[in-house]
């Protein structure tokens, strides 16, 4: 008695023709599974690089969250801080020929090529971007740049989306469905934020809309990918466990209002001098992989003065929720929000790969870190 082995043609007919529910339960898990690993590779990746690169070689150890060693402000100091601006310079440059020499469609955050794949052209991610994107990314970040982890995670595994879309031979409307599903994946496990990286993965594609048929495999993917990522690295949040946070006055509903009245103003003047940045830079007489290593250069020169500037910046936020507040003096918290502003736009904005949205956490978490340096000042208990 004979066994028929299905052939790659059967299996592509039957997942074509299966269920919305069976089909993206196992294609979704499985988009899930390659973001989670993906997203673990970057994570060891990023840490090796800040190591020997800021650390090492730049003599400066930025502090770290407490999902992520928990380094305190205060252990941080640089032991050699004329070497911090060429090493996020070098940064820049080695990541700018890597980028701009195989892949020029992983310059940036990522997620706008993301999104313009899911759009346009879902089945044609190339292979090689989510290699290219892992390693530009970890230089950049690591050597100093501003910059966030959930570009290039977002785009790592929707470039496995729009593989496994290719390979399985699906049609355009899941081909859509499986970039949105590993966006979804890679920014959840990254963030250790499951449902928050599958709404986002959904929404994130229009400005007024949401993409209803990727939500139940975006929860999928994202589920999967942060239970793969949380067994590597550990299930604890990026900035601990907030016990402290709660809401017990209704006249704290004021001041939130105030807090997100100021955080859109900033977040308006972010995508001013981002996208302002991004054209001055594209009109210089000078050849886009060498752009990221001037840009580092003066984005070392900004760490010089506000260290906070450098890398992602988590390690501040989390000194402003804890004892650090108040041995971070007034002007840094003042200063740091725009400063972070800056780097990001020059080192994003230059062609350098990392992400705009993990600073923006940054410096929206700052902004907020009024709240309880006005608590403490004035003795407002119910701010």
């Amino acid at each position: 008695m004979t066994v028929a082995i299905p052939t790659l043609g059967d299996l592509r007919h039957r997942i074509r023709h299966t269920s919305y529910l069976r089909k993206w339960v196992l294609l979704g898990a499985l988009i899930g599974a390659i973001g989670g690993m993906g997203a673990i590779a970057f994570s060891f990746s990023l840490d090796l690089a800040t190591h020997f690169l800021l650390g090492v070689l730049g003599g400066y150890t930025p502090p770290s969250p407490a999902g992520e060693g928990n380094v305190a402000i205060s252990a941080t100091h640089m032991t050699r801080p004329w070497a911090v601006p060429l090493v996020v310079g070098l940064g820049g440059l080695v990541a700018g020929i890597i980028v701009f020499r195989w892949a020029p469609e992983a310059e940036g955050h990522g997620t706008d090529a993301a999104i313009a794949a899911f759009h346009h052209h879902p089945r044609r991610i190339r292979a090689r971007i989510p290699i290219i994107k892992l390693v530009a990314s970890a230089i950049t970040i690591g050597s100093g740049g501003s910059g966030g982890r959930e570009g290039p995670t977002a785009q790592i595994s929707a470039g496995f989306g729009s593989f496994l879309s290719r390979f399985l031979d699906l049609d355009a409307r899941d081909a859509r469905i499986a970039v949105a599903a590993g966006m979804a994946a890679g920014i959840g496990a990254i963030f250790r934020a499951p449902l928050g990286g599958a709404i986002l993965g959904a929404e994130i594609l229009y400005r007024d809309d949401v993409e209803s048929d990727a939500l139940v495999p975006a929860f999928i993917a994202s589920i999967v990918a942060y239970s793969i990522f949380g067994a590597a690295v550990g299930f604890e949040p990026i900035f601990g466990t907030q016990l402290n946070a709660s809401f017990a006055d209704p006249r704290q509903l004021a001041y939130y209002a105030v807090i997100g009245l100021a955080a859109g103003l900033v977040g308006r003047l972010y995508i001013g001098v981002f996208y302002g940045l991004t054209d001055r830079f594209r009109q210089l007489p000078l050849a886009p992989m060498f752009r990221p290593a001037l840009a580092g250069v003066a984005v070392g020169a900004i760490g010089l003065v506000i260290p906070g500037a450098l890398g992602t910046g988590y390690g501040w936020v989390q000194g402003a929720l804890g004892a650090d507040l108040m041995g971070i003096p007034l002007w840094v918290i003042l200063v740091l929000p725009f400063a972070k502003i800056l780097a990001t736009s020059l080192t994003i904005g230059s062609g350098g790969s990392g992400g705009i949205f993990g600073p923006g956490v940054v410096i929206g978490g700052l902004l907020g870190d009024f709240n309880d340096r006005v608590k403490r000042i004035t003795g407002l208990d119910w701010v």
